[in-house]
């Protein structure tokens, strides 16, 4: 048995010995706010303090959530937006790639344009800008999109027709509201219209360099295809009111690719920059506008997207920016280092916790509780305005939502040996958010009869199901292998488990 000693020691060693460390939590009066001019999320790990968030304090009121799927980010969108409505009235317009918040938003009164399924967007809208910016923006949206600005000359040859179109059109290129003689608002051409203008030039045989002319052409028609010109047509809704009606889902899952959807995406924010722009200060509490875009990687990650302009200026104007994603690498770094809140839920990924750990700035203390993180835990990292002495990342219990927040568990413990059971840091099931898993499936190919149908078995286990029993369940219902793969690497799952699954059904191995 050892001794106690007594022992005297001066007190400048006694200062050197960390004895009492202060807690990874800001003080109460930064996080526990005026309930009526802020947006409760949950309490703190530690003290249990009442986290209520507000960019009074902080750099910008622009948010980055990361996570893998089904670690709750669209339970936390969806939580946010509706206690932004109810505090401060905020509008809400959210990019949906996915048409993951299309049912919800239906169910909340809000209103869907649903791309590729009977609403169409005219590229050549105006929305109160001079047709001569808006020609800029659309050839900035073709060099993110396309190869097009690796060919000068078709570059040139495009913008041209689009100057020569509002021309025609009747259109003064650096004009404002302009209105014809009978002091109607004129009409926006269409693209169809700059394509004709490139074909009959092509007719003509005038221009010496036919083969860029063909090549400009033939990218615009694209966008024009019978059944495919989604952006061609004259706008079956009115731009202008977007952002004062409430809630809005644009639904992009029913355009045909990453393009078009890219298409759809930066027109909606160059739409929204110019609004914010116009609209110009205001001396309102809150959030006038909040846009959302989650898993929009292709608008999200180019450093000419319209979304890092928001970024740079939307807290003068009440405009907030919510970019979600699985992939932290997949937001550019001039918006994901410059939102003044960070939200992380689970994430597996080594790679993933190294980018967030080295732009954030937090402890391994914090890095080891992010990979350990159930569904709907997270932590927050605040970029407050003046230097501070506590740490500016903190672990929250779990995100407090507007509906019970319902997790579902997919066990792997059939499939482990004896050492992987006894080894503490080998997971022994993967948890879900229940619609987050549900939508997931859905845009890996499962159609929404089978998906409920899934739902269902994992309600009779007691929202537990075995991982081979899952799997199965998906190739029964003829879901790609290359799909179920797929899904499994992004909510987390190992490459040599995912192999060792397939084999042993392919070995005729079933589970019980």
């Amino acid at each position: 048995m050892g001794k106690i000693r007594v022992q005297s020691i001066m007190s400048k060693e006694l200062a050197k010995r960390p004895l009492f460390v202060r807690p990874p939590e800001p003080p109460a009066e930064y996080i526990a706010l005026d309930p009526s001019n802020s947006i409760y999320v949950g309490k703190t790990k530690i003290f249990h303090v009442p986290f209520s968030w507000s960019y009074q304090y902080l750099t910008n009121p622009h948010i980055c959530i990361v996570g893998i799927t089904g670690a709750g980010k669209s339970y936390f969108v969806k939580t946010f937006l509706s206690r932004a409505a109810f505090v401060w009235g905020s509008n809400a317009i959210i990019i949906d790639w996915a048409g993951e918040y299309k049912a919800w938003v239906k169910q909340a009164g809000g209103r869907i344009i649903s791309l590729g399924k009977g609403d169409f967007i005219n590229l050549m809208d105006l929305g109160g800008m001079k047709p001569l910016d808006r020609v800029k923006q659309i050839v900035r949206t073709l060099e993110i999109l396309t190869d097009i600005g690796q060919y000068p000359e078709q570059r040139r040859l495009t913008e041209e027709a689009l100057e020569e179109t509002y021309k025609e059109a009747g259109f003064t290129l650096n004009a404002v509201e302009q209105k014809g003689s009978d002091g109607r608002p004129l009409t926006p051409p269409t693209l169809k219209e700059v394509v004709k203008i490139l074909e009959d030039r092509l007719k003509s045989g005038t221009y010496e360099f036919p083969a860029e002319l063909e090549n400009a052409v033939y990218r615009l028609r694209n966008f024009c295809r019978p059944g495919e010109d989604y952006f061609a047509q004259q706008s079956s809704v009115k731009l202008e009111e977007l952002t004062e009606v409430g809630l809005v889902d644009v639904d992009m899952s029913g355009l045909p690719d990453e393009v078009m959807r890219g298409l759809a995406g930066l027109f909606v924010l160059q739409f929204l920059k110019e609004k914010m722009r116009a609209a110009g200060w205001s001396a309102t509490k809150g959030l006038r506008v909040l846009v959302v875009l989650d898993e929009a990687w292709k608008i999200a990650k180019d450093e000419r997207s319209d979304a890092i302009m928001i970024v740079r200026e939307g807290r003068k104007y009440n405009f907030g920016l919510i970019v979600a994603s699985q992939n932290p690498t997949d937001i550019h770094e001039a918006i994901f280092s410059n939102v003044g809140t960070s939200f992380i839920l689970r994430v597996k990924f080594q790679k993933f916790l190294d980018y967030l750990q080295g732009s954030l700035n937090f402890s391994d203390f914090m890095r080891a509780e992010i990979s350990k993180f159930g569904v709907g835990q997270c932590a927050v990292n605040m970029a407050f305005q003046t230097s501070t002495k506590f740490p500016e990342t903190f672990v929250l219990e779990k995100i407090h939502g507007e509906e019970p927040l319902e997790e579902y568990f997919l066990d792997v413990e059939s499939i482990l040996s004896q050492a992987q059971m006894a080894d503490e840091e080998v997971p022994k099931n993967y948890s879900f958010e229940k619609n987050e898993l549900k939508n997931k499936l859905t845009e890996f190919g499962m159609d929404d009869i089978h998906a409920t149908e899934l739902i269902t078995i994992f309600n009779k286990g007691n929202k537990h199901m075995d991982l081979l029993s899952f799997v199965e369940f998906l190739e029964n219902n003829e879901l790609a292998r290359s799909n179920i793969t797929s899904f499994l690497k992004v909510v987390g799952m190992e490459d040599s488990m995912i192999i060792d699954i397939f084999n042993r059904i392919d070995s005729g191995e079933r589970s019980v």
